[in-house]
């Protein structure tokens, strides 16, 4: 994998840098956010692995920008122990969160098992319920063979939660992604926007099979297949 570490501790990335290319991986590395996602943008590694204390931004905001245009997988290594941190990290897009100090051997299974959900999720681009299927690669959703019309915002919100079958995501994390950050209060839009796509897939949309909301924390996905 082509890995970028971030991280403002040199002997950290100095650590990093010597462990990941021992073992075959491409290493690039920055000490701060800026260039991070500079660096993400040239270069677009397979796998981030984020600390959360950086000099110039939070590590947080690096992970919201980073969603903002890649699905790359984004590990947190951080001091930080609370679950509240865990929580916020997750929710703003993080696949994991590793706590310092860790064992090498630990990372790298990490890094494996976030590999195989990247890859298990480019290899199925078709998303299928016994209602509707959804067709990621050519961004199409269809109901018995017929394409249904979505608005872009429609078929954005559908495809971030395909995505992520059977998992919770959050309205913050919605919001950011499809409006942008300005957007991460207006959970009002949400609800017009779901409410738009269950009148549009849902057999009977007032008692929703697979567009579920989660009262106050958001909305998951679930296929009856």
């Amino acid at each position: 994998m082509r890995v970028l570490v971030v991280d403002d501790d040199v002997q950290i990335i100095r650590a990093m840098r010597i462990n990941l290319r021992a073992r075959g991986h491409e290493v690039d590395t920055a000490e701060g956010g800026a260039v991070a996602l500079r660096l993400a943008t040239q270069n677009r590694p397979d796998l981030v692995l984020l600390d959360l204390g950086l000099p110039d931004m939070e590590g947080l905001e690096v992970i919201r920008r980073l969603r903002g245009w890649t699905r790359v997988p984004i590990i947190v290594l951080s001091a930080r122990h609370s679950a509240g941190e865990k929580v916020r990290c997750l929710d703003s897009g993080a696949d994991d969160y590793v706590t310092k100090p860790f064992g090498m051997d630990e990372l790298l299974a990490r890094m494996r098992a976030a590999e195989r959900r990247s890859a298990s999720e480019e290899a199925a681009p078709e998303v299928s319920t016994s209602a509707f299927t959804v067709d990621l690669s050519a961004k199409c959703v269809s109901i018995g063979g017929e394409e249904v019309r979505l608005t872009p915002t429609e078929w954005h919100i559908l495809e971030i939660l395909t995505q992520h079958p059977g998992h919770l995501v959050s309205q913050r994390r919605l919001l950011q992604e499809v409006w942008g950050p300005a957007y991460r209060s207006e959970t009002n839009y949400l609800r017009v926007y779901m409410a738009q796509l269950r009148r549009k897939l849902e057999p009977d949309p007032a008692h929703p099979r697979f567009l579920i909301t989660e009262a106050g924390r958001g909305y998951r996905f679930e296929t009856d297949l």
